[in-house]
């Protein structure tokens, strides 16, 4: 395993036991599938630069040493019961240029989009990957934020979409070759894979 690998699987895991000890006002089905969550988180991490995911596992390394659950702190934010964690102004630019990239994907794959969150309108027990995104960048510290928005900004700058790479890591990780392929699945324009 490369060190990468190594660090993304230390973050899931310190994830994981945070993530299954979250009482949400409502139950959150993923906390009945570990794999998935880790599936996800995965494919979530695997545009990340090796310093931003250093500099994520310590902040988790520091709350779980804090008693804090970072993932409860997510989930609160979520759902509004907390106020603001961290007002970095970085947070703002990392949520448009994601939210950016996404809309750019749904607009290419809308039968893989449909199967997800809606990008920035939140709803009853429908929470938006706007929201999502935001309450958990709350969570990280200063400098993992300063580390992941200097990658996004250097994929801008290479004309990169990060969602289009964590959206292939996923449909790989389903059995696809493609992200098209798991478009055309979806839309029952071929049973390929």
């Amino acid at each position: 395993m490369t060190n990468i690998e190594n660090l993304i699987t230390e973050i899931i895991e310190y994830e994981l036991e945070m993530f299954l000890a979250v009482q949400a006002r409502e139950k959150v089905a993923c906390q009945e599938n570990p794999e998935g969550f880790k599936f996800y988180r995965r494919a979530t991490f695997s545009v990340w630069s090796e310093d931003a995911l250093t500099s994520y596992r310590n902040d988790l390394i520091h709350a779980r040493e804090r008693g804090r659950n970072l993932l409860t702190l997510k989930y609160a934010r979520m759902e509004d019961l907390i106020p603001v964690i961290n007002d970095n102004e970085l947070i703002d630019d990392i949520v448009d240029i994601t939210i950016n990239w996404i809309k750019e994907m749904a607009g290419r794959y809308p039968n893989i989009h449909k199967r997800g969150r809606p990008i920035e309108e939140d709803g009853p027990g429908i929470t938006s990957t706007k929201t999502y995104l935001k309450s958990e960048l709350e969570t990280y510290s200063d400098n993992t934020l300063k580390l992941h928005h200097k990658r996004l900004k250097e994929s801008m700058e290479k004309g990169e979409n990060l969602s289009e790479k964590v959206y292939l890591e996923m449909v790989k990780g389903s059995g696809f070759d493609s992200i098209q392929a798991a478009e055309n699945h979806l839309a029952g324009h071929t049973m390929d894979k």
